[in-house]
């Protein structure tokens, strides 16, 4: 099973470090990964596999959720299937 994890907000340094460390606590594998910076603002967006995700997927959103509250950003996390489904003509 794969997610999409959307970043949006003020960049600073360390985003990704800091997202990729919560990934790999909860052994969250990185497939892709792409980002913009417009003007001072990041929007990022990681393609991950969750097969040997070691937490509920409920928990690894919360944290992520959290991590976004704390750095001042909007992280989101979103199965796949529910992403494809959104986007779907």
């Amino acid at each position: 099973m794969k997610t999409i994890i959307s970043v949006i907000g003020k960049d600073t340094v360390g985003i990704i470090s800091k997202v990729s460390a919560v990934c790999s606590k909860y052994n969250v594998n990185i497939v892709d990964i792409t980002q913009s910076v417009l003007q001072d603002i990041l929007v990022m967006v990681m393609l991950t596999e969750i097969s040997e995700l070691s937490c509920s997927f409920s928990d690894f959103s919360d944290e992520m959720k959290q991590l976004g509250t704390n750095l001042g950003l909007d992280i989101r996390v979103m199965h796949e299937d529910i992403f494809n489904s959104m986007h779907r003509i």
